[in-house]
């Protein structure tokens, strides 16, 4: 009969000790907390209402607030995601090598200004010389790298999500009050503005 030895004898199942996870760098280990099927779910919450824009689910949680409610129990929920890309315009190896070089002149002024700090002479020089260094390796970098795509994407976009439909939640035990205080609340009626 053989019997486990070693560094990872003390650790592993249904051996005396097994239990006990050896020490990381960041400290001792510990067995995670629930089934390990994602984090645990928090307090059962309750939607209070549903409202076709952000604007105005904002409006409520700030009158909850207003009224002295725990916001911290509530959320604003979207719902019915949608992602939208909106397409801004032609990209040209010309016009990314432009957009790189604004990009490389943020970037260079930042290096010109850290060496600029600690520089005893013309301080102003050497940021002007990082400001310059930085848009020209900026430009450089920007036409090749769109170069390379080989026109599979001569567009520039913004990718931006967007809910259908927001629903503000409070916790199951808080929503009587919320109910309440939303009773009193005075909103506008979007039916009777179009009429």
């Amino acid at each position: 009969m053989t019997s486990a030895s070693g560094p990872t004898a003390a650790w592993r199942s249904g051996i005396q000790g097994g239990d006990l996870l050896p020490s990381g760098p960041a400290g001792r280990l510990s067995t995670p907390a629930g089934d390990g099927h994602g984090p645990e779910a928090g307090p059962p919450t309750v939607t209070i209402g549903s409202y076709p824009d952000y604007p105005t689910a904002q409006r409520v949680v700030d009158y909850l607030a207003d009224n002295r409610f725990p916001v911290e129990h509530s959320a604003i929920v979207g719902t019915n995601l949608t992602l939208v890309e909106t397409v801004l315009g032609r990209m040209t190896t010309g016009r990314a090598g432009l957009l790189g070089a604004g990009t490389g002149a943020w970037f260079g002024l930042f290096i010109g200004l850290l060496f600029g700090i600690f520089t005893v002479g013309n301080w102003l020089a050497v940021i002007l010389v990082g400001l310059v260094i930085g848009a020209i390796w900026g430009a450089v970098f920007g036409a090749v790298a769109h170069a390379m795509t080989g026109g599979q994407r001569d567009f520039t976009s913004a990718s931006s999500l967007r809910a259908g439909q927001y629903a503000v939640t409070v916790d199951a035990q808080l929503a009587d009050q919320a109910r309440q205080l939303l009773g009193r609340m005075q909103m506008p009626n979007p039916a009777a503005n179009t009429r």
